[in-house]
């Protein structure tokens, strides 16, 4: 089967919806580089469209009913969301589930040195990376230092025009005969991906004191890059060893192609399913079955920790939720989870025809034909994965043909060559229907990623469908 392109498809005032919705999500992606930024932008969202804080309602000893709208905060690094439906809870919810974490460099708790005349910021990357595509482009710095009172400080740096960048340094090819002989994997080590910072030394004054110009000739250049961030943030460098710091691309999303049908950005693993997903929530209001939205981190690295899937916290906030609504047994909270059905909100990799040989050309995702739908992901074997069952792939179809939505089936890259993973599997652990649900991405993982609008919309449009219509089977 071949899918003509969704483009081909749209009229001329879908078109035009399509680009309209993905300027919000080209300001999304600009302002949102890491978890914190992303929840903040979504909760500002929530509270304007009317959503209440869980954790006050339970405070205030308040019960909820059908047409209630709550949102929970998880440290400010995953949310999730419930729009109260008609429906007794112990039926199921409908669930959108999508990560807002994406790959980068982390900024070590002993980061800053100088060596060679630069001060430079000790790393460790986060997530699947290829370490050679960090090097020698405009990095931006972004995250929280929280000093010991408990002043939580906001960075974000290289972003503005007026803002320095950062970079990482790459051997000149002159004297790289070495270098260019290795592996790919070791071209460039993840211990050299130190961040250069600065390069000026600090200077002292006519009228300092006698042990200060002594030692202003030692490591003074890292001296001059604290005295900045004194001045600009108030904080030292002990400091660092409570700071949350993440090295990011520098710069704005950018539309994409001459037809500018594309978008280029960081982050888009897995942003642009998060920010459909929570689109998707806000505009669907009257709601039969209970909707859920939930955004978690630390996906990148084995949904982990106390804000990845693993946790129990979505399972806790759901206890809450029945209790406000009457419901508070454990036997209530084991029926609502598994009668839920839930889209596993996340990307697939799109056919790349200058790497064509890493894919089965009639089992991937085109950049261009819609949403898609990943029966299971894993790798070699199915190892790890979630396998959607038929009857809920069909019922999942019937939605989308009744609203008209482009979508595709996928699988991830050629059945030897690897795979990947979702919080999928996790879901499923509760006994509901899962299955990936995304939008296909080139260059996954890379600095820049690149997604095609139209999937963007049509994912977006898919996951309104099914908060709408989708039931417990």
């Amino acid at each position: 089967m071949e899918n003509k392109s969704t483009w081909e498809k749209y009229s001329a005032a879908q078109v035009k919806a399509c680009h309209e919705f993905c300027k919000g999500y080209l300001d999304f992606l600009s302002n949102g580089k890491t978890e914190r930024e992303c929840v903040e932008i979504i909760l500002d969202e929530m509270k304007a469209a009317g959503y209440k804080d869980l954790d006050g309602l339970i405070g205030q000893g308040k019960k909820l009913k059908a047409g209630d709208k709550v949102y929970r905060i998880n440290m400010k690094k995953g949310i999730a969301m419930f729009n109260i439906g008609k429906e007794p809870i112990e039926n199921g919810m409908n669930i959108l589930g999508a990560h807002i974490d994406s790959p980068r460099m982390d900024v070590k708790q002993n980061p800053l040195y100088e060596d060679g005349g630069f001060a430079l910021l000790d790393t460790h990357y986060y997530g699947g990376i290829k370490k050679y595509q960090w090097v020698t482009i405009p990095l931006a710095i972004h995250g929280v230092i929280v000093k010991k009172d408990g002043t939580v400080v906001k960075v974000a740096v290289g972003e503005k025009p007026e803002d320095p960048v950062f970079f990482v340094s790459d051997l000149l090819i002159h004297l790289a005969q070495e270098q260019m002989t290795k592996k790919a994997a070791t071209v460039v080590e993840g211990e050299a991906l130190d961040v250069i910072v600065g390069n000026q030394p600090i200077k002292v004054g006519r009228n300092a004191k006698e042990e200060d110009k002594k030692s202003a000739g030692k490591e003074a250049v890292k001296k001059g890059v604290l005295a900045i961030l004194k001045k600009q943030f108030g904080v030292e460098e002990e400091d660092f060893l409570s700071a949350e710091l993440e090295v990011v691309p520098a710069g704005r999303a950018r539309e994409a192609g001459f037809d500018r049908s594309m978008v280029l950005s960081y982050g888009q693993d897995d942003r642009v399913c998060a920010y459909g997903s929570y689109k998707a929530m806000l505009d669907v209001t009257d709601v039969s079955r209970t909707t859920c939205c939930l955004l978690v981190d630390k996906e990148e690295i084995g949904s982990v920790g106390a804000t990845g899937m693993q946790s129990l916290f979505f399972e806790n906030t759901v206890a809450e939720l029945l209790e406000l609504l009457g419901e508070g047994t454990t036997l209530a909270l084991r029926r609502t989870l598994a009668n839920s059905t839930m889209l596993s909100s996340d990307v697939s990799s799109a056919f790349d025809p200058l790497y064509a040989s890493a894919f089965d050309k009639k089992n991937v995702a085109y950049f261009g034909k819609g949403l898609v739908l990943n029966k299971f992901t894993g790798a070699r074997g199915k190892s790890g994965s979630n396998d959607a069952n038929a009857e809920y792939i069909a019922h999942i179809r019937s939605i989308f043909a009744r609203e008209k939505i482009n979508f595709q089936m996928s699988e991830l890259g050629k059945v030897d060559l690897g795979g990947g993973g979702t919080i999928a599997y996790i879901m499923a652990l509760y006994g509901m229907n899962v299955i990936d649900s995304g939008v296909p991405v080139l260059s996954m993982h890379a600095p820049w990623e690149a997604t095609s609008k139209a999937d963007i919309y049509e994912a977006r449009r898919g996951y309104e469908a099914f908060l709408k219509l989708a039931k417990r089977l």
